[in-house]
C-alpha cells in the first residue's frame, strides 16, 4: 500500500481487510449502508452546530436509535474487528465503533480523527486543541485529557502518566495497523497460526520493514514449516536489534535452522 495516508479511504480499507475473511463482502453495500445512516442524521442536526451539540445529537442516534454498543460480553469475538460485521451486528471493539462513528459523522461534514491512547482508542473532533474526546465503546462519553489520565490507570491498574503521545491523533495507516494488530492477537490465542500470518503480512503491507513485525512472520513461518523465510526475516530482525532482548532466543532458533 503505497498511496499517501490521507488518501486512504479507512472505512474502505476496513472492509477490504474483512474481505480476507468474507471473499464475496461487497464494499459498496456497507459503504452504502453508512451513508444512509448519515442521511438520516443530518435531518435531525440542531441548528446552533457547536461541537458539543452534535456529539450529543450524533450520540443520541448512534446508540439509541441505530443501537450501536461496545461488545462487553465477548470482547475477543473476531467479528468486532471486521468492518461488516460490525456494521450489521451494531456492536464492536472501541476501534471498529470509533470507525463507524467517525464515517457516521463525516457523512455531517463533522471531521473525526482517531486517537490510540494504549489500551482503549478513542476519538475526538478534528479541531485543534479542542481538548475533548469521545468514547464510541462507552456510549459516546465525552472525556478529558484528565478523564483518559484516569482511565489508563484503571487499565493497567497503577498509576501511568500520561503523555502527550498518547492523546495524538493516529495517522490512517496506524489506524489500519492498529485494527490489524487486535485481529493479531486474536488469532494467536485462537493458535490459529495461518490467519495470524495473514494479519501480520498485513501490517508489513503497511509499514514495511517493521522489526517486531519482521520477527512475529519469521516465528510464524517457523511454526508453520516455511523455514527460508522464517531464517530471513529473524536474521534481518537481529539486524536490525542485535541487543534486543530475545536476541539470544532468536539466534538459538536460527542456530537450528541453519
Amino acid at each position: 500500500m503505497q498511496e499517501p495516508d490521507e488518501s486512504i479511504n479507512l472505512a474502505r480499507a476496513a472492509l477490504y481487510i474483512a474481505q480476507e475473511e468474507y471473499p464475496d463482502l461487497d464494499p459498496e453495500e456497507y459503504l452504502n449502508t453508512l451513508d444512509t445512516m448519515g442521511f438520516k442524521l443530518q435531518e435531525h442536526l440542531p441548528s446552533w452546530r457547536y461541537p458539543l451539540r452534535i456529539i450529543q445529537c450524533i450520540n443520541q442516534y448512534f446508540y439509541e436509535e441505530f443501537d450501536f454498543s461496545g461488545n462487553n460480553i465477548d470482547y475477543y469475538d473476531p467479528r468486532n474487528s471486521f468492518f461488516n460485521d460490525v456494521i450489521e451486528r451494531r456492536t464492536g471493539i472501541p476501534i471498529t465503533l470509533a470507525l463507524v462513528y467517525m464515517e457516521v459523522a463525516r457523512g455531517l461534514n463533522f471531521l473525526m480523527v482517531g486517537i490510540g491512547m494504549p489500551g482503549h482508542f478513542l476519538i475526538r473532533p478534528d479541531i485543534q486543541d479542542i481538548g475533548i474526546f469521545v468514547d464510541a465503546f462507552n456510549g459516546g462519553e465525552v472525556i478529558l485529557a484528565q478523564d483518559c489520565q484516569d482511565r489508563l490507570s484503571q487499565i493497567y491498574q497503577q498509576s501511568v502518566t500520561l503523555q502527550a503521545e498518547f492523546l495524538a491523533p493516529v495517522s490512517n495507516r496506524q489506524f489500519l495497523a492498529r485494527m490489524l494488530t487486535n485481529l493479531k492477537y486474536i488469532y494467536l490465542k485462537q493458535q490459529d497460526l495461518e490467519k495470524s500470518l495473514g494479519t501480520v503480512e498485513r501490517i508489513l503491507l503497511l509499514f514495511p520493514g517493521t522489526s517486531l513485525e519482521l520477527r512475529d512472520r519469521g516465528l510464524l513461518c517457523f511454526q508453520l514449516g516455511i523455514f527460508s523465510q522464517a531464517i530471513e526475516d529473524l536474521q534481518t530482525y537481529l539486524v536490525k536489534i542485535p541487543d534486543a532482548e530475545d536476541a539470544d532466543v532468536i539466534g538459538q532458533l536460527l542456530e537450528k535452522l541453519d
